[in-house]
């Protein structure tokens, strides 16, 4: 459904303050998409030719690596290279209210009242790869608004935590110490995402052992040798290492620049994102399909009860439309 006339002229009036870096114009826009308002769909189509210069920073790792204080960090150390900061907290869902579960977010405290440094704290809503879909959203809304530098804290590292690839074009994967399994953690698939990682809280006892045992196993994974993984030590409550992490990030930058693999990494994330939209879009009508149709309901009952098998049910469903698509699309109209 469009919105009508006069709420798409609101919305142009949004966009063009967004465009101008107004804060409660980029606010309103994040909670359109947090909404799933089709107001939204104005404002992105208005702002998508301004984005793409914004360089995205994904920072993810174990509950209690210190990642909100490395970011915090690592966002005054770009505001003190002049780069404005966008920073999008990704939270654990309540698994009763659906809401964030961290959205203090403390220690980031010294850069809400930085009219260069936005920062907002959403949560998961269920999503499986420990980022909600409108992420993407987010940081173009973000690139569009101005921001040289998105920093995305995401929850959590394993296999089934690698939506951060789909976001950013720098992975920071922060560890600690006393991660007696970290090997373990790495062998489920970080491996694939990291392109820097950070041993956090490094003045603990351990932190050496760990560098170590993460450049070893570094040196048995498959590499073409075009980017070395570093692996860096930081104390991250008082700044240490800080520095060299954000030359880190920039020495990444430039190796895909200079290499093509970011407009690459970036290509495909866009289509991914379209398969994805879609994906939950028709999603949604289908469930809404079910919902009207007395027939589709009746068989979801029997597949409940055990009397149907739901693999093979939805195939004998589909093999009697004879354009799926279409016969889902119908139901909106």
């Amino acid at each position: 459904m469009r919105p009508p006339p006069s709420l798409v002229i609101s919305m142009l009036q949004v966009s063009d303050q967004l465009l101008k870096g107004d804060k409660r114009a980029l606010s309103k826009a994040i909670s359109l998409l947090e909404r799933g308002d089709p107001q939204g769909s104005v404002v992105m189509r208005e702002v998508h030719s301004h984005a793409g210069c914004a360089y995205t920073v994904g920072i993810t790792g174990p509950t209690g690596a210190g990642k909100s204080t490395l970011i915090a960090r690592l966002a005054e150390d770009f505001r003190g290279k002049g780069s404005s900061v966008g920073i999008v907290a990704v939270d654990p869902s309540s698994p009763y209210s659906g809401g964030a579960l961290l959205g203090d977010r403390i220690r980031m405290e010294l850069h809400y009242l930085d009219p260069e440094v936005f920062i907002r704290s959403m949560a998961t809503r269920g999503s499986h790869g420990g980022l909600p879909r409108i992420i993407k959203g987010v940081v173009r809304l973000l690139d569009a608004a101005g921001k040289d530098i998105i920093l995305v804290e995401t929850v959590g590292v394993g296999q089934t935590e690698l939506d951060i690839m789909g976001v950013a074009d720098t992975v920071v994967v922060t560890l600690v110490p006393e991660a007696g399994d970290a090997i373990q953690t790495l062998k489920a698939g970080l491996m694939e995402i990291a392109d820097i990682y950070v041993v956090n809280k490094a003045d603990r006892p351990g932190a050496d052992q760990m560098v170590s045992h993460i450049n070893a196993f570094l040196t048995t994974g498959d590499s073409d040798g075009s980017w070395v993984t570093p692996v860096l030590a930081t104390q991250a409550i008082d700044g240490q290492g800080i520095t060299e992490l954000s030359k880190q990030i920039q020495r990444h930058r430039d190796f895909l620049s200079s290499t093509s693999r970011l407009e690459e990494r970036r290509r495909e994330r866009r289509a991914q994102e379209l398969l994805e939209v879609l994906e939950e879009e028709l999603g949604q009508k289908l469930r809404e399909r079910i919902d009207k149709e007395p027939r589709l309901n009746k068989l979801v009952e029997q597949v409940r009860r055990g009397e149907l098998e739901p693999y093979s049910s939805a195939l004998e469903l589909l093999k009697d439309v004879s354009s799926p698509l279409d016969w889902l699309l119908s139901s909106s109209r």
